[in-house]
């Protein structure tokens, strides 16, 4: 007979203690997430502070494209919001399909795809999330802050059910003081 230390032998004290580590680690983990989504939050309701305080819509345009890319996808979210519309978060910011958070708009339900972009987005971009509204049967937001190319807009005039926010439009959205 072998001796030494099975699991059989771990009395219901020790089962407990593991139980607790793995519970807190658990809590720990998912509390980080939380804490990281509340600050990226509390940083969009800074930036939509901070962009009427700059001189011009260039310096408000290239200023959003410094933003962290998660912060700009809570200030599209924390914008809609504070005109009173539904909106529905992520849990997640990667891995997300495509999808960066949802908007109700007139009753209608609106995919959103946050793009902080300096140089043009991309057509693949563009025709992915295209893909991705049709297969929810819903309308969509491409809102990016850089620029729209030519092979882009062709690709956005064969998806009637998205919606380009880029530029002036962005900005408007952006106003606190404006609605919708």
């Amino acid at each position: 007979m072998r001796s030494g230390l099975t699991l059989e032998s771990l009395g219901p004290l020790v089962w407990w203690l593991l139980l607790l580590s793995v519970l807190g680690w658990g809590a720990l983990l998912f509390g980080t997430k939380v804490n990281r989504h509340r600050r990226y939050q509390r940083q969009a309701c800074r930036v939509l502070d901070r962009l009427p305080q700059l001189d011009g819509d260039g310096q408000r345009l290239a200023y959003l494209r410094k933003v962290n890319p998660y912060v700009f996808e809570e200030l599209l979210l924390t914008a809609f919001e504070l005109r009173g519309y539904r909106i529905k978060r992520n849990r997640r910011y990667s891995g997300d399909g495509g999808l960066d958070g949802q908007v109700w708009i007139d009753g209608q339900r609106y995919l959103i795809q946050a793009k902080r972009y300096a140089r043009a987005i991309t057509p693949d971009h563009v025709a992915e999330f295209g893909a991705l509204v049709r297969r929810e049967g819903c309308r969509g937001l491409f809102v990016h802050t850089g620029r729209t190319g030519p092979k882009s807009r062709a690709i956005l005039a064969r998806i009637p059910e998205v919606e380009l926010l880029s530029g002036q439009g962005l900005l408007e959205l952006l106003k606190k003081d404006i609605p919708l």
